[in-house]
C-alpha cells in the first residue's frame, strides 16, 4: 500500500494521545491524589492535541473531508465509524475530569471518570487497530500480531510523553522502569510480527484468484492497464527488500535500544540530579515518537492488497 502521511501521522499522534490519556486516566482511577491540578490539567491538554491532530489529519486522506460526519452512522458495521464514535465519546470525561480538577472534586468523582477515560481511550485503540485487521484482503494487515502491536505502541508512545511532561511539570508521569517495560515488549512483538508476515505461506495465487488453475500456470498475456490507475497507485507500491531491512532496524534501534538506554540513565540520575533525568525523558519522547513514524510507515508500505493479482502479482501471503 502507498503509505499516506496523513494516516500515517493520524494512527501515531492519536495513538499517542491516547496512551497518554489511557495511563492517567488509570492513575487517577487507583490513586486520585496522584497528580496536582497543572499537572494533570497539562497531562489531559496534550493528550487532548494530540488526539486532535491526528483526527483532523486522518480527514485529509478523505475524497470528500466535508462528508466525514457520515461516517459516525455506520457504527453498527464499520470500525471506522466506531473510532469516530469512540474518539469523540472520550472527550466527554476529559471536560469533566479537567473541570473537576479546576475547581476541585471528591475522590471518588475522580475515580470514576479517570476509569471511564482509560476505558474510551483504550476502545478507540481498538477500534483504530480493528479498521485494518478487518481487511481480508491484505493479509498483512489480518493477523494476530496487530491489535496487541496497536495497543503497545500506543502505551509506549504515550508513557514516553507521559513521562516527559511529569519530569518538567514535578507531577504524577509513567516511571522509566515502565518506559524499559514497554520499548522491549513492543520491539518483541515486532519482531514476530515482520518474521511472521515474511514467511508466511502463500494462500492466494494468480491460479487461485482466476480459477484456472487446474489447468496449469496462469500469466497475464496482456496488462489490464496501458497506464496507472488509482489502484495501481494506492495499492500497487513496492519497497525494495534492503530498504525495509535498513527502515526496520532503525525502527527497533529507536524504540528499543536507544530508549531503554535513557530510561536507564534516568533511574540512575533520578535521585542525586533532576535536569538529567528531564533531558533524558525529552530525548525519549523525541525518539519514540520518531520511532513510531517509522514502524508505521512500514506498517503500510510492505502490506500487498490481493487485487495485485490482477495486475501481475505472482502471489499474496496469508498473514
Amino acid at each position: 500500500m502507498r503509505p499516506a502521511f496523513s494516516v500515517i501521522f493520524f494512527t501515531v499522534m492519536s495513538g499517542c494521545g491516547y496512551g497518554l490519556l489511557f495511563l492517567f486516566g488509570l492513575a487517577l482511577a487507583f490513586n486520585p491524589a496522584v497528580s496536582g491540578r497543572i499537572e494533570g490539567l497539562v497531562q489531559l491538554g496534550v493528550g487532548a492535541i494530540f488526539v486532535v491532530a491526528g483526527l483532523l489529519a486522518s480527514t485529509l486522506h478523505l475524497g470528500q473531508p466535508q462528508r466525514a460526519w457520515r461516517a459516525f452512522s455506520q457504527w453498527r458495521s464499520s470500525w471506522l465509524s466506531r473510532e469516530g464514535v469512540a474518539s469523540v465519546a472520550s472527550f466527554m470525561p476529559m471536560v469533566l475530569i479537567a473541570g473537576c480538577l479546576w475547581r476541585g472534586a471528591d475522590a471518588t468523582t475522580l475515580r470514576a471518570l479517570g476509569a471511564l477515560l482509560a476505558a474510551f481511550a483504550a476502545i478507540t485503540v481498538i477500534c483504530t487497530a480493528g479498521i485494518y485487521t478487518s481487511l481480508k484482503a491484505i493479509p498483512a494487515w489480518h493477523n494476530r500480531f496487530v491489535l496487541p502491536g496497536y495497543l503497545l505502541m500506543a502505551l509506549l508512545g504515550g508513557a514516553a510523553w507521559s513521562w516527559l511532561i511529569g519530569e518538567w511539570t514535578g507531577g504524577a508521569r509513567a516511571q522509566p522502569a515502565l518506559i524499559v517495560a514497554l520499548a522491549i515488549a513492543s520491539c518483541v512483538l515486532k519482531h514476530f510480527y515482520w518474521r511472521h508476515i515474511d514467511a508466511a505461506t502463500p494462500a492466494s495465487t494468480i491460479e487461485t484468484a482466476t480459477g484456472l488453475g487446474r489447468f496449469g500456470r496462469v500469466r497475464s498475456v496482456e496488462a489490464p492497464h496501458t497506464e496507472e490507475n488509482y489502484l495501481t497507485h494506492e495499492m500497487g507500491f513496492q519497497l525494495a527488500r534492503k530498504h525495509g531491512k535498513r527502515l526496520r532496524n532503525i525502527a527497533l534501534l529507536l524504540l528499543g535500544p536507544c530508549t531503554i538506554v535513557l530510561a536507564l540513565l534516568a533511574i540512575t540520575f533520578q535521585a542525586p540530579l533532576h535536569w538529567p533525568a528531564a533531558c533524558c525523558a525529552f530525548a525519549a519522547a523525541i525518539l519514540v515518537t520518531a520511532g513510531l513514524f517509522v514502524e508505521r510507515w512500514l506498517f503500510f508500505a510492505q502490506a500487498k492488497h490481493v487485487v495485485m493479482l490482477y495486475y501481475g502479482g505472482a502471489r499474496m501471503h496469508d498473514a
